[in-house]
């Protein structure tokens, strides 16, 4: 009889989500909004036109690239590209924080859709959904509209949210990851950095090391192309078909901003902005700026969250390039799942004498320490197979001390996705190595081949790898080891260095459930 009971109980359940997630299809379908595409650039219709014209025509045909490791300098570019931009802001992310630097980067978009500025900000539904109201008062404003990826219908109710997810479990798991900021269709912002405090030296408990990329030249239209797909995809639902326009919501908005941007955290990033603007250029003076022919944009497209294909565009892209390597391939991944798979393609270019390098969190450094344990079942495999492997330290020495103690703290944890193949070619993007980025999560990045530009990012690894900053790990008679230098004495840990209990048990526990999948 009770088989009977659990039998008919999961039919309904069944039946339930079938109704439900062919009603959510419906509702989705009815919802989605108008169609629109970039506005093209032109040739001196606004300040951003009138500076990069002229470095496009000394490179005809060529893309310039500028690596951006600095919080600071990340959070000012977008600041002085919103303040010059005169045409349109198309802005993708995957979260957007209702934080300090979150509502001062608003702060600029408000102003340049003030000044008539077209704004597309589009958002997934993940971590909007929790901030409504900002995403509402924006939507409110004439020139700006916010468009969410896979959206819940419960706005407002976390529990009927969480019932809805309970309902569409493999539908609601997929989200989109891109990061990209594209001022006037002329110069776009593409990396790891979504919009918040962590990611721009604010934070008071643990701050990001994270890369983008700054780019001007053709690769600025095949973005533009990116975000009109995701723009216009049947996923993506305006949040005025969600729940009722907020024009009204956009005055006491506006209040709060101002408010905040008059507290000492608002006035120390507005300055910096007003320092940077300044300039007169597209770059600071002392950001290099690389031109190359050979930089392309890779992406997974919208319907890799309609469950129609298990593809991974992106990796399809990249793996050809990592496996040909001929000396070295250093890897930066904050969340570091390879498989049975990847640790048969690290062995391999072992084989063939090409050094593989891969830096990801330590426990203690980890944002999500659940991943960590899906991580950790690997560990031994990477470096049995001849794998050096680097787990960044949860403090860190910054270049500005002063800076972290007076806006942020010194915590460090890794969030940068990239690569370099042989010194010449190499990989800043949104993509961690892991089953999410793969199966689940659509992604984005910048794939170039420029020797100089390569540099940078091996530079960054050499600095993040130093004994100061991580630990490297080694095998010793079976068991891991942890390698640093405190002070000018080299240490050996026997242990997850820096780890609290309750951060261990999670990743132990994580690491013998069957859901490495979802990681």
């Amino acid at each position: 009889m009770r088989a009977h009971i659990v039998a008919l109980s999961a039919f309904v359940f069944g039946l339930l989500a079938l109704v439900v997630v062919y009603a959510y299809g419906r509702f989705g379908r009815r919802l989605q909004g108008p169609a629109s595409t970039a506005l093209p650039p032109q040739r001196d219709q606004t300040e951003l036109d009138r500076l990069a014209l002229p470095l496009l025509h000394e490179h005809t045909g060529l893309n310039g690239i500028s690596l951006i490791s600095d919080n600071m300098a990340a959070f000012a570019l977008r600041a002085v590209s919103a303040r010059k931009a005169g045409r349109s802001l198309d802005l993708q992310y995957y979260y957007w924080k209702n934080d300090l630097t979150g509502r001062m980067l608003i702060r600029e978009v408000l102003a340049a859709a003030d000044r008539g500025v077209r704004v597309r900000l589009l958002l997934d539904d993940i971590n909007a959904g929790l901030h409504d109201r900002m995403c509402l008062s924006l939507d409110g404003h004439p020139n700006i509209e916010v468009r969410l990826f896979n959206p819940s219908r419960a706005r407002t109710d976390r529990f009927r949210r969480g019932f809805e997810m309970m309902l569409r479990p493999f539908r609601a798991t997929r989200r989109m990851h891109n990061k990209q900021w594209i001022a006037d269709g002329r110069l776009v912002i593409a990396g790891g950095r979504n919009i918040g405090d962590a990611y721009f030296d604010a934070d008071e408990q643990s701050n990001f090391r994270d890369l983008d990329v700054w780019m001007l030249g053709p690769v600025v239209e095949d973005s533009a192309t990116i975000f009109d797909l995701y723009w216009n995809s049947p996923v993506v639902v305006p949040i005025g078909s969600l729940r009722t326009p907020g024009a009204h919501y956009l005055p006491a908005f506006r209040a709060k901003l101002e408010k905040i941007a008059a507290t000492s955290g608002g006035r120390h990033y507005v300055a910096h902005a007003d320092s940077a603007m300044q300039d007169g250029r597209l770059l600071p003076v002392e950001t290099a700026l690389h031109w190359t022919s050979t930089a392309m944009l890779v992406s997974d497209p919208p319907e890799k969250a309609f469950l129609q294909k298990r593809s991974n565009w992106v990796m399809r892209e990249l793996m050809p390039v990592l496996t040909s390597a001929q000396h070295g391939v250093r890897v930066i991944s904050p969340y570091f799942i390879p498989g049975a798979q990847g640790i048969a393609e690290i062995a391999r270019l072992v084989q063939r004498q090409v050094t593989v390098e891969v830096l990801t969190n330590s426990l203690a450094a980890t944002d999500v320490a659940a991943v960590h344990g899906g991580y950790a079942n690997y560990r031994k495999a990477l470096l049995k197979g001849g794998a050096a492997l680097f787990e960044l330290k949860a403090t860190h020495e910054f270049g500005d001390p002063q800076r972290m103690s007076l806006f942020g703290s010194r915590g460090a944890s890794l969030h940068t996705k990239a690569f370099t193949v042989d010194g010449k070619t190499g990989f800043v993007g949104s993509m961690n190595f892991d089953p999410r980025s793969a199966s689940l999560n659509t992604e984005m990045g910048v794939l170039f081949t420029h020797p100089a530009l390569v540099k940078e990012v091996e530079a960054i690894f050499d600095a993040e790898t130093s004994p100061e900053n991580s630990f490297r790990l080694s095998l010793d008679k079976g068991r891991l080891r942890w390698h640093d230098r405190a002070g000018d004495e080299a240490r050996v840990l026997h242990r997850e260095p820096e780890a609290g209990f309750w951060r261990r048990l999670t990743a132990g526990i994580i690491s013998i459930l069957p859901i490495e999948s979802q990681l």
